[in-house]
């Protein structure tokens, strides 16, 4: 008789690890965390002050975060990736520019659109092709771009705003409302949803993840490794233009110094939010609450009639803290589970 296998018939087996919430909480861990400030800010900010809460200012908070959702959402890409992209507030500007100067020369605003989301894929591509494929360090490169960018919208505009027509159905997309939500924010909404969806559910999402990782394992499972990195460069750039377009649509003119220091609350809300600037983990989710956060607390400092010199120190302390504690309290959690 063969104890060995009868034991093994007449023992009982194993039963299955049910996940608790605190098993759910510490594998989510960067999410729940940003979830929590941003909960504890907005608690802050509506005793601080009796407008924050109110629908007219959270209604506002949403429509000026469009922008900085849309280009977070693909900010994340580039991110997860391990690279960076410093020239997205300059392709914002030099899209808004370019928009208000193409309408006042007569261009209709579909091709307009149109023209400025093939530019800003054009930038993507410039940009991917040294990243990908010149092996030109990301940091470098965009950081170029950030200047080079800037500069052709400023030679554009000679530092003066141009302005778009106000019966131009181009404003409706920064100022119209639908079913009384703000329509940047219903672009934004429709952005993220696509953005998570190809991020979470789609062979290039995982490639994207896998390049952060390890590229190369990622090379050798057959991935084309280098177009993959310079189309996440590709949606950077457009997604700025994107924020460019509605930004020139709100404000009605479009600036060269628009997007100013942009970039950084970019970054700021994707790494807040969980994605790490290392490469290999990214979180949509984890950057829409980011995003939110850092308008909030811009919001927030104004309607507590903070300086406006003292403002980015807090906002800058308070993002540092929260990222601080996310990657000390939930890096010991997954250590120790």
């Amino acid at each position: 008789m063969n104890v060995t296998s009868a034991d093994a018939s007449t023992s009982p087996p194993k039963r299955a690890h049910k996940s608790t919430w605190k098993d759910v909480a510490i594998a989510n861990g960067s999410v729940v965390s940003i979830a929590l400030f941003f909960i504890v800010v907005c608690v802050v900010f509506s005793l601080i002050t009796t407008a924050f809460m109110t629908t007219p200012n959270l209604l506002n908070i949403v429509r000026q975060s469009a922008p900085l959702l849309i280009v977070a959402a693909a900010m994340t890409f580039v991110i997860t990736t391990g690279g960076i992209d410093l020239s997205v507030g300059s392709v914002l500007a030099l899209t808004a520019t370019l928009s208000a100067a193409s309408l006042q020369a007569g261009l209709p605003w579909p091709l307009a659109i149109v023209a400025m989301l093939a530019l800003g894929a054009a930038i993507g591509a410039i940009h991917g092709f040294f990243i990908a494929y010149e092996r030109i360090p990301a940091f470098i490169v965009t950081l170029a771009g950030l200047s080079v960018i800037r500069g052709f919208a400023l030679l554009i505009t000679g530092g003066y705003s141009i302005p778009v027509e106000p019966t131009s159905f181009f404003v409706l997309i920064g100022r119209a409302w639908f079913l009384g939500v703000p329509v940047p924010a219903l672009i934004a909404l429709a952005v993220l949803i696509v953005a998570y969806l190809v991020f979470n559910e789609t062979p290039f999402g995982r490639y994207v993840t896998g390049i952060g990782a390890n590229a190369e394992a990622v090379r050798r499972a057959g991935v084309d490794t280098r177009f993959t990195t310079l189309f996440v460069y590709i949606l950077s750039s457009m997604a700025a233009a994107v924020a460019g377009i509605i930004l020139a649509a709100r404000l009605g003119s479009g600036s060269s110094n628009a997007g100013q220091g942009f970039e950084l609350d970019v970054i700021a809300a994707v790494v807040l939010g969980g994605t790490s600037l290392f490469g290999g983990r990214g979180t949509i989710v984890g950057t829409v609450l980011g995003a939110l956060t850092v308008a909030v607390i811009g919001n927030g400092l104004i309607l507590a009639h903070m300086s406006p010199f003292f403002t980015p120190i807090v906002t800058g302390t308070i993002i540092l803290v929260a990222i601080w504690l996310n990657f000390r309290l939930f890096k010991g959690a997954m250590r120790s589970r």
